[in-house]
């Protein structure tokens, strides 16, 4: 049975959510508790409905060992907020958004990514107008967060 849902949002749902959802499974599966474990990814906004990740995204993610090339990205939507038992933005704008979207919180909230995993205000930065250097920094640190993540989540009662 699964312990604990989780929903990653950024604004498009095409570099940073879909890559956090990535590194998220993957430390799960790392850590041996895959089966206590399950996350998505979705947007605050529809541009991109039913693509793939930015290519971008899906390089960074196979350099290390994560497939992210079968994700679609998906607008959050308000059903969300009851299915999902952690909300963690990317950022402080897509986090306003989802606070002003909810119709109700889910039982572990909604939180800024870095805010919840590692007790910081930072936001991931959005590569998308950037370098592949953009993607490679966002990555290191989602699998900072999500490892210290993991650890939080795995140690609730």
């Amino acid at each position: 049975m699964t312990a604990c849902n989780v929903l990653f949002v950024c604004l498009g749902n095409i570099c940073r959510s879909p890559l956090a959802e990535g590194v998220f499974l993957k430390t799960v599966d790392e850590a041996g508790c895959s089966a206590r474990f399950a996350a998505d990814s979705a947007g605050t906004g529809a541009w991109h409905q039913g693509e793939p990740p930015d290519r971008r995204s899906i390089a960074v993610a196979r350099r290390h060992g994560i497939d992210i090339s079968n994700q679609r990205a998906r607008q959050v939507l308000t059903e969300d907020f009851e299915g999902f038992d952690l909300i963690l933005a990317m950022d402080r704008s897509n986090l306003d958004n989802l606070t002003r979207m909810a119709p109700a919180m889910p039982p572990l909230g909604t939180h800024l990514f870095n805010d919840y995993a590692l007790g910081t205000s930072s936001d991931i930065p959005d590569p998308y107008y950037g370098g592949a250097d953009g993607f490679e920094t966002v990555y290191s640190m989602l699998l900072n967060g999500c490892a210290s993540l993991v650890e939080k989540l795995g140690n609730r009662s």
